[in-house]
């Protein structure tokens, strides 16, 4: 059950990280929030399967505010992992990964990383002078690139891309600062399908990540990811296989969305 280490990461790199070099060049500059507000709050539960069994591993939630960083106004946006009190004894998660993303270019400002996984923690605190294009971390200081995202920032810059504008294959690239490290990254558009998860039944956005191959995820496009199908992209469903077992994550709870949830076909 060692598996269950993945429960935030898992989600938090639904657009994977790669460090392949041989991709088109950064496209996450300039884009403009259309796709969530301030309030939102976005819940998931994340299942995890050996032998093809899928038991109830634990949740993760999303929520945004708005907040300032030396007078600019930011979305403050939080995300929470852990297991359920079930799985606590065999391996406890407790992850809370914070970023702090201009509201006038969507790029992120500030990245706070705090995890707690089966006793092994982590704490990070990264400034980005988007000025001297930085990334100024406990570690020291590393050069990043203009528009470089974290891996929250990321999730949230992706849900306002405009899907119509590409055709099946296409890849969407960008950087992501992580570790005191650059990965330059990209998902590619499949297409657009139906699809029903514990949730409802959707018409959704369907995406593959390309993953760099390490302790929990293989390598490769093998992870899937859905979103809605309407204006808000939130993300209905990522399935993927880890070393050991898959892992299914489905949104069940939202509030404050920005846009009505029209792509929902029927609720379950």
């Amino acid at each position: 059950m060692k598996g269950l280490k993945f429960l935030v990461p898992a989600f938090l790199v639904l657009l994977g990280f790669s460090k392949q070099t041989n991709v088109p060049a950064d496209t996450f500059c300039g884009i403009r929030n259309v796709a969530f507000q301030v309030d939102e709050e976005v819940t998931f539960t994340v299942y995890y399967a050996v032998a093809g069994v899928y038991v109830n591993a634990g949740t993760a939630t999303f929520t945004s505010k708005l907040e300032k960083i030396n007078n600019r106004p930011v979305y403050h946006v939080t995300g929470e992992g852990k297991t359920n009190s079930s799985y606590d004894w065999i391996y406890k998660v407790r992850d809370k990964y914070e970023t702090y993303i201009d509201t006038a270019t969507m790029q992120p400002l500030k990245f706070v990383r705090n995890v707690n996984e089966g006793g092994y923690k982590i704490y990070q605190n990264i400034t980005f002078n988007k000025t001297a294009n930085t990334a100024i971390a406990t570690d020291g200081v590393f050069k990043v690139p203009a528009c470089v995202q974290d891996v929250v920032s990321a999730m949230y810059y992706a849900r306002n891309i405009d899907f119509s504008k590409l055709r099946p294959d296409d890849k969407i690239p960008f950087s992501m600062f992580l570790d005191n490290e650059v990965y330059n990254m990209y998902i590619r558009y499949v297409g657009k399908e139906e699809i029903k998860t514990k949730y409802g039944k959707f018409r959704a956005i369907k995406i593959k990540p390309l993953l760099l191959k390490g302790q929990i995820f293989e390598g490769g496009e093998k992870m899937t990811v859905w979103v809605t199908d309407d204006k808000n992209h939130i993300p209905i469903r990522v399935e993927s296989p880890l070393v050991v077992g898959k892992v299914k994550i489905d949104m069940m709870g939202h509030s404050n969305l920005r846009h009505p949830l029209t792509s929902l076909i029927k609720r379950k």
